[in-house]
């Protein structure tokens, strides 16, 4: 029964939260009431409520919009981690004695060796099709801190493991820097691309790459780089690369460098290469789906997947 009246405490507490998400977003009164089908006027009450109790004004009004100040921008992204987080927590305790379906969420890096990843969803899909799966696409540090606070069953990350906090598995490939260019790029017509190609070269790349795996690479040379643009969705970036603003160092085969497609990706020599890991918090409680994908990633990988 305390259990009942705690959950029932906490949800009342998350409606507030919902309320303001829904707010923000569409910034529009009205509209947000129609969405989360209550009255306008309970709806601007419990967001004046809110805002006395935080002592704080979360938005500023204007007779056609509604627009965050700068706390409201604050707790929204706070807002939409705490109830990110609840809702794992309730759908975790609701299936913590029944493997009959649920959901597991995992936390991406961008790489064509997630195909390992998926050869084994599909595996766990085949005996079970009633789990969903929920993909998270970031760099290492944006899953991180959504496995970190436990938004996050497992992340796949494309750097070394901390091992102070994370148990892990090893994808059983790794993925091969080179550089995305177009067609037309003097350097298209190289086999491989040295540091010295680079050094007059407007350069992409992510936001982690910068500041982890290229250094090793170029060694003092980083600092002579130009780097017109950073990223962490490499499609996104290789829209630049088409428009010409510059060439992207990245893993080969996650973008599409087809004859077709106006790019194409060569090879950086020395060789650069980055191993992924499957990493999970250490003592993590895990719901029975996500404990028998966690089974199975620790018998499929154990027993040596083969690139191919």
């Amino acid at each position: 029964m305390l259990f009942q009246n705690v959950c029932y405490t906490v949800r009342m507490e998350l409606r507030v939260l919902r309320y303001f998400i829904a707010v923000a977003r569409e910034g529009n009164m009205t509209r947000a009431a129609a969405q989360l089908n209550v009255t306008q006027p309970t709806l601007s009450k419990q967001l004046k409520d809110l805002e006395y109790e935080l002592g704080k004004k979360l938005f500023n009004r204007t007779n056609y919009s509604i627009k965050l100040t700068a706390e409201g921008e604050l707790l929204l992204k706070r807002a939409e981690d705490i109830v990110s987080m609840a809702d794992k927590t309730f759908e975790e305790f609701h299936n913590m004695e029944e493997y009959s379906g649920g959901n597991i969420y995992i936390g991406c890096a961008e790489s064509d060796s997630i195909k390992y990843l998926a050869r084994v969803l599909k595996k766990l899909q085949q005996e079970n099709a009633h789990i969903q799966y929920h993909l998270y696409d970031g760099d290492t540090a944006d899953v991180e801190e959504k496995i970190d606070k436990g938004m996050l069953d497992f992340a796949v990350i494309a750097q070394n493991v901390d091992l102070s906090k994370y148990n892990f598995v090893t994808i059983p490939a790794t993925d091969e820097w080179g550089l995305i260019m177009r067609t037309d790029n003097p350097l298209a017509q190289k086999d491989f691309i040295k540091i010295e190609d680079l050094m007059s070269e407007p350069l992409i790349c992510s936001r982690q790459s910068s500041a982890q795996d290229l250094p090793k690479w170029f060694g003092e040379k980083m600092e002579k780089l130009t780097i017109t643009a950073t990223c962490n969705i490499p499609f996104n970036a290789s829209l630049l690369v088409k428009e010409g603003m510059g060439s992207l160092l990245c893993f080969d085969r996650i973008v599409n460098t087809s004859e077709s497609n106006g790019l194409c990706f060569r090879p950086l020599t020395p060789i650069l290469e980055t191993s992924l890991y499957i990493i999970w918090k250490k003592h993590q409680n895990f719901t029975p789906a996500a404990k028998v994908l966690l089974e199975m990633l620790q018998e499929e990988f154990s027993v040596g997947l083969r690139a191919q």
